[in-house]
């Protein structure tokens, strides 16, 4: 295969695939539990009262109406992101496999808006933005090193290395993508978890790169279910 060009990025990719989610599963779900199947007749009554309704569910914490909904994105970001992301067990993935494929050439690097700098100790601390020489050092060793380990990477497969022991060398911060199916109520406690947003009742100190797929998530989320992501923001941010 001989040397690959490598290429760097300061962003994750996040695409809704499909989804089966609107604030209509949360009403019917909910009121099955007086109505029964007439439950699903109320999925067009008054959407002042079907707000009144999704608010009491998240403000008192009733968690499984909003169980019924799926949402599936496809991700691309680098691997210590992932990380992070697979911990969050209330979601389904399946990630590209490094033994099976040869892994792009395609790097994380920081932009110069990601602050670089940690003041303060665990629980109570906050980042502030590098100096120029930080940012410069950041990111030049980042390509060096990304560059070495990819060439690394490709002469061991052009010298017959199996693919899985190949990748041994590549650094975390290579992309590596998935697809993730979450429901609502899984979504919103990502949400409240890898969002550093005014207005929470639990502070949250997410690192910079999930936070980045967090506010696509949240985007979306918002257009599918309005009525549902504004029950969440006025109830602290909390999953029921």
């Amino acid at each position: 295969m001989g040397e690959s060009t490598v290429t760097f990025r300061s962003d994750v990719t996040v695409e809704l695939v499909k989804s089966a989610a609107s604030d209509a599963d949360v009403i019917w779900a909910a009121r099955v539990s007086t109505k029964g199947e007439q439950s699903l007749d109320d999925v067009t009554s008054d959407p002042t009262r079907s707000a009144g309704l999704i608010n009491y569910l998240m403000r008192d914490r009733h968690g499984s109406p909003f169980e019924h909904s799926s949402m599936t994105f496809f991700v691309k970001g680098p691997i210590f992101m992932w990380r992070e992301h697979f911990r969050h067990r209330i979601a389904s993935y399946n990630e590209e496999s490094g033994r099976y494929k040869v892994l792009e050439p395609v790097f994380y690097v920081p932009g110069v808006e990601r602050k670089l700098v940690q003041v303060g100790k665990p629980g109570a601390y906050e980042f502030i933005d590098g100096t120029k020489d930080q940012y410069e050092l950041v990111d030049s060793l980042t390509r060096e090193v990304c560059q070495n380990a990819y060439d690394a990477y490709i002469k061991m497969l052009d010298a017959g290395i199996a693919r899985e022991v190949a990748r041994i060398v590549l650094p975390v911060t290579i992309y590596s993508s998935a697809y993730v199916t979450m429901n609502a109520r899984a979504l919103m406690n990502f949400l409240s978890l890898r969002m550093k947003s005014e207005g929470s009742h639990f502070p949250s100190f997410p690192q910079r790169e999930i936070e980045m797929v967090a506010e696509r998530y949240e985007e979306e989320f918002k257009k599918l279910m309005p009525l549902t992501h504004a029950a969440f923001v006025e109830n602290g941010r909390v999953a029921p």
